[in-house]
């Protein structure tokens, strides 16, 4: 009486941990298909701001450059760093994530 009754308790306990296990490896999958969703708009954001980045970047340097200030070519480089930066950072993350 005992062995059946506990043939049907181990059965229903590995069923519950298998759809267990289930139903968290459809979460994870969703999960990743959610934050996969959400990476490119972030990868086209980090592009925008490299450009505004840029922009703002180049009027920086011209208005040192105007005024003659002896250091222009280091804002011009820390400026232009940040670009290449942000836009060689946001094109490796897509390459490696997607």
């Amino acid at each position: 009486m005992c062995r059946p009754m506990a043939a049907m308790l181990l059965t229903l306990f590995v069923a519950s941990v298998a759809n267990a296990a289930g139903n968290g490896l459809s979460g994870i999958n969703e999960a990743t298909t959610m934050v996969t969703s959400y990476f490119e708009p972030g990868v086209k954001l980090i592009y925008a701001i490299g450009a505004v980045v840029g922009l703002i970047g180049g009027v920086k340097v011209y208005g040192k450059f105007s005024s003659g200030d002896p250091d222009t070519s280091k804002t011009a480089a820390s400026w232009f760093g940040a670009c290449i930066f942000l836009i060689v950072a946001a094109t490796i993350l897509k390459s490696f994530f997607l």
